[in-house]
């Protein structure tokens, strides 16, 4: 896996913070400013998400993929899956997550709770490496609610 992340501002200066990351598999993501609020006066615009944004919902994308998966592999009728990520970070530098909290919102037809139960735990124990990752540093909650679709 590869990314070349670039600068794009001018160079020598501090007028924009802003950088663009392009993945090994073509695509690119826009992010503003290196810093929690990305001020003007160190050069964030907030023209797009903070490094520190992309790495919460790269991580939100890759529980819910986890989740999904499990629940299509396991023939129940999902129709979505929506997870709200709520982060606390360090006070100082490195200003890592300290918790994490995701609450899952799973759609679909007669979708039983202990699958979307079992489903959340699979994730976050056996396959996605984002979560992890992050629990090194941080400590991380789940919740989930099922809707009739």
């Amino acid at each position: 896996m590869e990314c070349t992340v670039s600068w794009t501002g001018a160079a020598g200066t501090r007028s924009a913070m802003g950088f663009v990351a392009e993945t090994g598999s073509g695509h690119v993501l826009t992010m503003d400013g290196a810093v929690d609020e990305a001020r003007p006066e160190n050069g964030g615009r907030n023209q797009a998400p903070r490094p520190m944004e992309t790495v919460l919902a790269g991580t939100g994308g890759c529980t819910a993929y986890d989740v999904v998966l499990i629940l299509k592999r396991g023939r129940h009728a999902v129709t979505g899956c929506t997870v709200k990520l709520e982060a606390d970070r360090a006070g100082e530098d490195p200003k890592v997550f300290t918790k994490i909290h995701m609450h899952f919102t799973v759609t679909g037809k007669g979708v039983p709770a202990p699958a979307v139960e079992r489903a959340v735990a699979m994730s976050h124990e056996k396959y996605c490496s984002a979560t992890a990752m992050l629990a090194r540093t941080a400590e991380i909650t789940t919740s989930f609610e099922v809707r009739e679709a």
